[in-house]
């Protein structure tokens, strides 16, 4: 008797501001964000794209869509995990993303992983 197939993935984000890329006089606000995304289901599968949606304070939004993350798109089998780094810029000190990854499980099956709001905020500094 087979078991039930559970397709399922979980993605853990930080985030880190990047002072040294960043330009706050001209509202530039570079960040970094480390993503770990493991196969919490028991088939294989691989990521195939990503959506993301980036929301500055002031309620600006862009959209990224593309193929795969940082130039890969890994296949992780049950309960292997997946890490890269990647990075964004706003003109807000504040802001937030979510969004997506689209995966293509081993046995043809597409599922979506959803990636909750993480904040982007640069940290207060004192003068």
């Amino acid at each position: 008797m087979s078991s039930a197939k559970h397709y399922e993935c979980t993605v853990l984000v930080e985030t880190v501001f990047i002072p040294e890329q960043s330009d706050v006089e001209n509202n530039r606000y570079v960040f970094a964000y480390q993503v770990k995304i493991t196969n919490t289901g028991n088939v294989p599968a691989q990521l195939i794209s990503r959506h993301w949606i980036i929301t500055e304070a002031s309620g600006e939004q862009q959209e990224v869509k593309g193929l795969g993350v940082v130039g890969a798109q890994p296949l992780l089998q049950p309960s292997e995990h997946f890490e890269y780094t990647s990075g964004t810029v706003i003109n807000t000190p504040m802001g937030e993303m979510h969004g997506s990854y689209q995966m293509v499980a081993e046995d043809g099956h597409r599922f979506d992983v959803s990636i909750a709001s993480f904040a982007l905020s640069m940290p207060r500094v004192l003068h």
